[in-house]
């Protein structure tokens, strides 16, 4: 797949999610066969305003490139001026960002709240577009409501403005992430459109990413909460891609291997103390559909320190891996009742 002058290895991006998709996250998706991957949101204001922690932001590491720095905002100058820092500062890619659907940002007229406001939107990309030598691309929701579903529109203005890439979630802002998306507006985008399409929303296995390719057309699957706590869920689709159907499951084991890692590589990063506050949120994500996960989920949220954590983890392992083991010993003496 081809962003640009941007060659992807596989035809499969990690959506931005705040909190949650920084550099460690990022650089762990990518290993595990993600084609590109998509920065937090940044502020356009706090990069022309040099806030240092907004910078911090920026930050790509070697292997998880190609990777795209998003930005938000609402000032068409203000956005071209900030992709002007973002391609200096070595980004691939510089996505701009029309699907958020929280208060805080829409009430300031940015994110999902631009689809009510196509010809804004398109002075924005047209502005970052024209600043840059690296491709620009968008991401955006349905429509605003389901009386104003205007995605097709909004996408042909984006590939008039020169945007090289269009990722679209299909719900509305109304729906926020509830209820289904809509893959006929994904479809019906790529209809409309001759740049490469993502299509997000409902991806939570390689079943769901084959039935998306296969409904709507997309190029590409972009998929936010079906990788939280499953970044393993990329090398699943990349092995459907390869004609291979099984359904991959983490084990135990790599379940926890990779929870102490996250945390080693969160602590190199933002330092212990940060990262083991936001580890707690994503070990808990790992656990997931797991064992004890309500009680073990509450244990962590007390946890202050990595050693405290890994000793917590190696219990978890020993007593999770004591359940399956019961199971499973159970599931075979009965397998022709459970039939």
């Amino acid at each position: 797949m081809q962003i640009g002058n941007i060659r992807l290895g596989a035809p499969v991006a990690l959506a931005p999610m705040a909190g949650i998709t920084d550099m460690p996250f990022r650089v762990i998706c990518k290993e595990l066969g993600c084609g590109l991957v998509v920065s937090e949101m940044v502020s356009a204001k706090g990069l022309l305003y040099k806030n240092v922690k907004t910078f911090d932001m920026l930050r790509i590491a070697p292997e998880e490139r190609p990777a795209a720095i998003q930005l938000f905002g609402s000032v068409p100058q203000e956005l071209a001026r900030a992709a002007k820092i973002v391609e200096a500062d070595g980004a691939d890619i510089v996505d701009f960002n029309m699907g958020c659907p929280v208060p805080k940002i829409v009430n300031n007229g940015e994110g999902s709240a631009l689809m009510k406001n196509p010809q804004l939107a398109y002075e924005i990309l047209a502005r970052m577009a024209d600043a840059v030598k690296i491709p620009v691309t968008v991401k955006i929701r349905a429509g605003w409501d389901a009386d104003h579903i205007n995605a097709p529109e909004i996408a042909q203005l984006a590939e008039k403005a020169g945007v090289a890439a269009i990722a679209v979630h299909g719900r509305t802002r109304e729906q926020f992430y509830n209820g289904r998306a809509d893959w006929g507006v994904i479809k019906a985008v790529k209809d409309a459109v001759k740049i490469p399409v993502f299509g997000n929303g409902d991806i939570l296995s390689a079943e769901d990413g084959l039935r998306m390719f296969k409904e709507t057309g997309c190029d590409g699957l972009m998929i936010g909460r079906g990788a939280d706590g499953n970044p393993w869920i990329f090398k699943e689709i990349i092995s459907a891609l390869d004609g291979d159907a099984q359904r991959f499951e983490p084990s135990l084991d790599e379940r926890m291997d990779m929870i102490v890692r996250h945390l080693k590589m969160l602590i190199a990063f933002k330092g212990e103390v940060i990262a083991v506050k936001e580890m707690r949120r994503h070990a808990g994500a790992y656990l997931k559909g797991m064992p004890m996960a309500a009680e073990y989920r509450r244990r962590i949220n007390a946890l202050n320190t990595f050693d405290e954590f890994k000793l917590l983890a190696e219990e978890y392992r020993a007593e999770a891996g004591k359940f399956l083991a019961a199971k499973k010993q159970f599931l075979e003496a009965n397998a022709e009742i459970c039939k």
